[in-house]
């Protein structure tokens, strides 16, 4: 297994939820469900790459009990080896993406990449949005799209963190959201739905189950 690197362009999770929301509204660019399972499956993959769980014919085992130095990958840790009777990786994705966002854009807040803004809707419920307000937050957000689209239309070596992301991007419908005025390079376009290929085969695993789901998603809003 590669080594992720450890910038915060190497957080997977992250990079997902900066490029999946709007960074002027704080909202979801996909239905908040298939959102969610993006940012599942990024969790799993953070535990992946990190040695602490692996994945093997659709089911999730721990190799690695020792707590990540995260606290969000520790608290995802401690989670699954709680529930020793679960290993199902669809079953995992779909608890997951409950909470997903809220959870990731916790760890956003705690960095300082975006700020907690929260928002009374019809019949007085609220939501909570995670967001960046500053000008440096916003660059910061934009750079999420703008770094990968970069690396993809210049055609260089992707780290495996970022081949994991374009997966994500790719499984979840994200492409035109990170391709955005590239048109006229179709080998950038032409790369992401085949960068799982080159991934090892439990994060193989991880993207195949996320695009299943996700197309579940789409089936069930069509009805």
């Amino acid at each position: 297994m590669e080594l992720a690197s450890k910038g915060r362009d190497a957080v997977l999770a992250d990079q997902y939820y900066l490029i999946a929301h709007e960074d002027r509204t704080g909202r979801s660019r996909l239905h908040p469900r298939a959102t969610g399972l993006g940012l599942a499956a990024a969790l799993l993959a953070e535990l992946v790459l990190e040695g602490r769980i692996g994945v093997t014919d659709g089911d999730l085992f721990i190799l690695d009990r020792h707590p990540p130095l995260d606290a969000l990958d520790h608290d995802i840790l401690a989670l699954l080896v709680s529930q020793p009777q679960h290993r199902d990786v669809r079953t995992w994705l779909a608890f997951l993406s409950q909470d997903a966002a809220a959870r990731v854009g916790e760890r956003l807040v705690r960095i300082g990449a975006v700020e907690p803004v929260t928002r009374r809707r019809m019949l007085g419920t609220a939501q909570t949005l995670y967001m960046p307000n500053s000008a440096q937050q916003r660059n910061a957000a934009a750079w999420a799209s703008t770094r990968l689209a970069n690396l993809l239309v210049r055609g260089m070596e992707l780290s495996i963190v970022d081949r994991m992301l374009v997966s994500l991007v790719s499984a979840t419908g994200l492409t035109r959201q990170v391709l955005y005025g590239f048109e006229n390079y179709p080998h950038a376009f032409q790369y992401l739905p085949n960068a799982a290929a080159s991934l090892p085969s439990d994060l193989r695993e991880i993207v195949d189950y996320t695009e299943a789901s996700i197309g579940s998603v789409v089936t069930v809003g069509r009805r």
